[in-house]
């Protein structure tokens, strides 16, 4: 490979993870790449005071901005803060559980959910007697607001099935995971004290 050919490919990787995620499934030349020349891509991000990180084990990597030390101005935000609505907040929670008991359980790499199924799963932490028509739309933009984030693709005729992307497990980590329970109580208890308008 060329000297220009392998400026391109660095260049890629970088302008790939200003994107958003890289997955080595998408493209393992670009996954390679970043592997190969994991520290160099480092040094550029934490310029811009960005971290890289990756789960090589699983298949991908992202950008994170770098938390400010205590007593050192923090560099402007490059990576806008999502607030998450309480609908995606619990379809991201329930899926991340998922994922942890389909790992424990099946030697098959991909989960796929049925979108129906997931649809009943998040109907059991909303009040009886919700609006159906106004839930099933909640839940359609709430999966619609994932799918844009990177968390699942639809397959299947019409997105009739969603495959949960393992990048989920990056954002919804373990410490978050252990307080899931919790996590839980709390949404039914904000359902349940008034019907969730988004």
């Amino acid at each position: 490979m060329s000297t220009e050919e392998n400026r391109i490919l660095f260049s890629s990787v970088l302008v790939k993870l200003l994107k958003g995620v890289i997955y080595s499934v998408d493209n393992d030349k670009l996954w390679d790449e970043l592997i190969k020349r994991q520290s160099a891509v480092r040094d550029y991000f934490k310029v811009l005071g960005l971290d890289v990180i990756i789960y090589e084990d699983e298949g991908f990597a992202w950008l994170k901005q770098t938390t400010a030390q205590e007593g050192v101005d923090e560099i402007p935000r490059l990576m806008p803060r999502r607030q998450l609505s309480f609908s995606v907040s619990l379809l991201l929670a329930l899926l991340r559980k998922k994922l942890v008991e389909h790992d424990s359980s099946s030697g098959e790499r991909r989960l796929i959910i049925g979108r129906d199924d997931l649809l009943e799963d998040t109907k059991t932490f909303y009040p009886q007697g919700t609006n159906e028509v106004r839930f099933k739309q909640r839940f359609d933009t709430s999966v619609n607001k994932i799918e844009s984030m990177g968390f699942v693709r639809p397959i299947g005729d019409g997105g009739s099935s969603l495959e949960v992307c393992r990048i989920i497990k990056g954002f919804v980590d373990a410490s978050w995971l252990a307080e899931f329970d919790t996590r839980l109580q709390e949404y039914v208890k904000y359902a349940g004290a008034k019907e969730v308008n988004e």
